[in-house]
């Protein structure tokens, strides 16, 4: 495995601080920061004064350039060659349950599918449904139902990292509960719940809310003059539900994303793709597994070529923090944590998002326009501006 040592860069310490320093790793972890005598056995990496942070984790995304997480184990392994140029170095690929006798075949085959990845780190799956009421882009709608949830289990191979599921539906408390018990973190999503809908989902261990304010849909007004609360209200009072974003200024308005980093503070706030294929491609209309294609347009996200409805999007994770950077009154240290160690945190993945001794060499050398120079994939240099894809 690769021994690097990086030096002269700026250091970013998500959440905390920014400072010039060098790094070195080994063994696909950081085995110092600013050592005294530079090693002798390294490779040497200087970094130019550029910015040098932990690698971009993507919670919720379902594709990359022309390659979908759920068309099998070749496109797995090509979306996890080609994420390193964006920064990303950690992606739960996102897949949404289609009803249907081939729903736990095509699970089964995508969590086998993890393993032979090489490139992005892949803690598991992001299971996306089917347990939604309301429906959007790909997802199912299905009652809570425990004995289906074992039968995802089983096809999962314990691969199962992250449910969305949405509060309101029927027999979902135990669905939760069970999640829970499994070790699953529990997103909410696809809900027009009420607030003690929300909240006793949240009691019963759901703790995070995702593409919030997308297919978050507004109370009905029953009453001129009484403003409607419903579960998006419900959710920035808990202080111990974290949110995420689309940041691509089509999903959701900058203000709303500014709103939340007030009332949860910048720990509670994570940044996220919900990427489709097309994401990091040119203008233009690409197939999906799910029997339409996506048409990719600046400015219009991706969107299901027939109806024109949003589709995920086009965004990809370095220009998710770009336009975080902008809508932001934050300091920088603290905008970098909502994709580094704030997702990290969430996923309970000690390891990842931070810079420190014995922390996974997940690196990021930035150019000024929030481009990747050099992306580092547990130590190994896996794209490099000059080289373009390395592995």
């Amino acid at each position: 495995m690769s021994r690097w040592w990086i030096r002269n860069v700026r250091l970013v310490f998500p959440g905390a601080r920014v400072a010039p320093g060098s790094l070195v790793v080994a063994e696909g972890t950081i085995l110092a920061i600013d050592p005294v005598d530079p090693p002798q056995d390294c490779q040497e990496a200087d970094g130019g004064g550029k910015l040098l942070t932990p690698g971009l984790i993507d919670v919720h995304t379902h594709g990359i350039h022309t390659f979908s997480y759920e068309a099998g184990a070749e496109a797995m392994q090509a979306a996890a060659r080609v994420l390193p140029r964006y920064g990303t170095t950690t992606v739960v690929p996102t897949v949404c349950p289609q009803q249907g006798p081939a729903m736990l075949d095509r699970l089964h085959a995508t969590a086998k599918a993890l393993s032979g990845a090489t490139g992005v780190h892949l803690p598991g799956l992001h299971i996306e449904g089917p347990f939604i009421a309301v429906a959007g882009a790909a997802c199912a709608t299905l009652h809570g139902d425990l004995k289906l949830l074992d039968d995802m289990f089983a096809a999962c191979c314990g691969r199962m990292a992250i449910m969305s599921l949405s509060p309101e539906q029927p027999g979902i408390i135990p669905v939760i509960e069970r999640l829970r018990e499994h070790g699953v973190v529990v997103f909410m999503t696809h809900t027009r719940a009420t607030p003690e809908q929300t909240q006793r989902a949240i009691d019963a261990g759901v703790s995070h809310a995702t593409h919030f304010y997308d297919v978050f849909p507004v109370p009905e007004e029953t009453e001129p003059g009484v403003r409607p609360t419903g579960v998006v209200e419900t959710v920035l009072a808990n202080r111990g539900v974290s949110v995420d974003f689309i940041a691509d200024g089509v999903h959701v308005h900058p203000m709303a994303i500014r709103t939340s980093a007030v009332t949860k503070g910048w720990q509670g706030v994570v940044a996220i793709t919900d990427a489709n294929i097309g994401a990091g491609l040119p203008a233009g209309e690409y197939d999906t597994p799910w029997g339409f294609r996506v048409r990719v347009s600046p400015g219009q996200a991706a969107r299901n070529s027939v109806n024109n409805s949003l589709a995920g999007s086009a965004l990809t994770m370095n220009a998710a923090m770009r336009n975080l950077m902008t809508w932001l009154d934050l300091p920088r240290e603290q905008v970098w944590a909502m994709g580094t160690c704030n997702p990290a945190r969430l996923l309970g993945l000690a390891r990842t998002g931070v810079l420190a001794p014995g922390a996974d060499a997940d690196l990021v050398l930035w150019n000024d326009d929030l481009t990747p120079a050099k992306t580092w994939c547990r130590g190994s240099l896996f794209f490099d501006q000059d080289g373009e894809l390395l592995k």
